[in-house]
């Protein structure tokens, strides 16, 4: 879903390893040709801090930013249920290093980060997420590059999630490991890019409150990808490109008449424009189709409008206001349904109050319509930040959220909302 935004010049990732390609993609392609750099504003929370910034722990070539977070959470409903709602107070623990290199050419970077909580009243739901991975950047010319990255995590399916079973004690836990290989590079006014993905899922079994055994094996899967854009700059400021992905996602279990596997392959195919105006706004549209087949004739296929955007807004320099439009095709993890169409749309706002005082807030729509079965689901979630830093060593945050999911039709899920309220302590070398 990220492979868009991460081969895109203007392009604001979603995960680790995307968020890796997508900046090191912006800063090869900023440095070598102008007809494609958009950076003559600069967002809020991309603005760097010097003075607030660590200092990092030299190791030769390389520096080590090690960074601890605590902090508190309220949440009110964990269950995540329509009724009978309970509340707990959870700690929240996650260490974490990164290092990179210092060259002047090519690039390597790593990380090990760890997210452990701990319930005051119901343990059961206590996790111990963590995970690590590398990528790194070999500059070829100045117009072309290549990036690889491998990350490797171990996460607790949150309870908000609409796969998840709401019959297990436990959250869910899976494994979920992933490589890429991109490149890129620019003739004149024509850029070319390319990307592939692995991706992998292993989920462990969960248990009901009288020890049965809730079986997770038939979510296991790799999915793989492989993307080709062109990129051609009408002008410094505007360029047109097209997009066709393919994909291939392939289940561990074998598929039965009873319990038939979700294999499928599909693609997708968008065109758009990546644009700056001046220094007031800059961004990246796209439209097209996607379609997902599914092997078995038990699920329909699905298949519809396909499209992406990112846009960021500076209305001063203090300011930042960014608009995202995503629709893919996801699997499902419900009876019946192999996949559904999701469609959102999120707004977010920043703002500088004070150098060192920086506002934030997020609201979001998505709605899941599942192929196959009669059910939507409609998720709104709002939030709001404050982040402080006291200096270079040490930062607040202090968050609140609201989720809500509605979901009609026959095969209906829950309907339930999720208030939280976090306070956080970062302290970073």
């Amino acid at each position: 879903m990220t492979v868009l935004l991460a081969m895109g010049a203007a392009a604001q990732a979603g995960s680790v390893v995307a968020q890796s390609a997508s900046g090191s993609l912006r800063s090869a392609a900023s440095q070598s040709v102008d007809l494609f750099a958009r950076d003559r504003s600069v967002a809020v929370r991309d603005r760097p801090h010097p003075e607030y910034e660590a200092f990092g722990l030299r190791l030769g070539a390389f520096t080590a930013y090690p960074k601890l977070d605590v902090g508190t959470e309220y949440n009110d409903n964990i269950y995540a249920v329509a009724s009978g709602e309970v509340s707990d107070t959870i700690l929240r623990l996650k260490p974490e290093i990164s290092i990179t290199s210092g060259w002047s050419r090519n690039a390597v970077s790593a990380y090990a980060r760890g997210a452990f909580s701990r319930y005051s009243d119901y343990d059961s739901e206590d996790t111990d997420d963590y995970g690590f991975g590398a990528s790194g950047r070999l500059d070829v010319t100045r117009a072309a590059n290549l990036l690889a990255g491998a990350d490797f995590a171990h996460l607790a399916e949150p309870r908000t999630s609409s796969s998840a079973p709401a019959s297990t004690v436990s959250p869910i836990e899976y494994d979920m490991a992933s490589a890429y290989l991109a490149g890129s590079q620019t003739r004149g006014r024509v850029r070319f890019s390319a990307r592939g993905d692995v991706r992998s899922f292993t989920y462990e079994d969960g248990r009901t409150i009288g020890g049965a055994v809730v079986e997770q094996g038939d979510r296991d899967r790799t999915s793989s990808s492989v993307t080709g854009r062109t990129d051609v700059a009408l002008s410094p400021a505007t360029a047109l490109f097209v997009q066709a992905t393919g994909n291939s996602r392939d289940y561990d279990v074998a598929s039965t008449p009873l319990n038939p596997a979700r294999d499928s392959s599909g693609y997708e195919v968008l065109a758009g424009a990546n644009f700056e105006v001046g220094a007031l706004a800059r961004g990246e549209v796209a439209a097209g189709y996607i379609q997902q087949e599914f092997d078995s004739p038990a699920f329909g296929d699905v298949s519809g409008l396909g499209a992406r955007a990112s846009i960021e807004y500076f209305p001063t320099q203090l300011t930042t206001l960014t608009t995202t439009v995503s629709r893919t095709v996801e699997d499902a993890a419900i009876v019946g349904a192999g996949g559904y169409l999701s469609s959102s749309i999120g707004l977010q706002a920043d703002h500088e109050l004070l150098r060192n005082v920086i506002l934030g807030g997020q609201l979001t729509y998505a709605e899941d319509d599942y192929e196959g079965i009669d059910r939507t689901d409609e998720r709104l979630s709002a939030s709001l930040r404050a982040t402080y830093l006291v200096n270079r060593r040490l930062g607040v945050s202090l968050a609140a959220s609201s989720f809500k999911q509605t979901s009609s039709g026959t095969n209906e899920g829950v309907d339930f909302k999720v208030n939280r309220l976090m306070l956080s302590l970062v302290g970073q070398f």
